[in-house]
């Protein structure tokens, strides 16, 4: 069984007749809104998704710096180069576009 992780829940149904009353009576609580007894969903409150949005950031910045101190970088070239090995078109794929007229 699937984890809850709010302490108010509602059903899709619920949610659907009555969105306003749902999100009034949550307050400033997360609501799980179920679909067959499984969270499908967790309706938030604005400040709270907002406040999540402001970690993430936070965090991704703290990776990216921690990033750029973490030793020397590569020239674009090489990094280009290894890329283009890496996703070229597969003969099989280069031959199905030149099927339809593509080069």
């Amino acid at each position: 069984m699937e984890s809850v992780l709010a302490r108010r829940s509602v059903s899709i149904t619920e949610l659907k007749r009555s969105p306003s009353a749902v999100i009034d009576e949550a307050g400033s609580e997360t609501v799980a809104v179920l679909n067959h007894n499984r969270p499908a969903a967790y309706l938030v409150p604005a400040a709270v998704y907002e406040s999540m949005l402001v970690q993430l950031d936070a965090g991704l910045n703290a990776d990216i710096q921690q990033g750029m101190h973490s030793g020397a970088g590569l020239p674009a070239e090489e990094v280009f180069a290894e890329l283009e090995l890496r996703y070229a078109e597969t003969p099989v794929a280069a031959s199905r576009g030149a099927k339809r007229g593509k080069a």
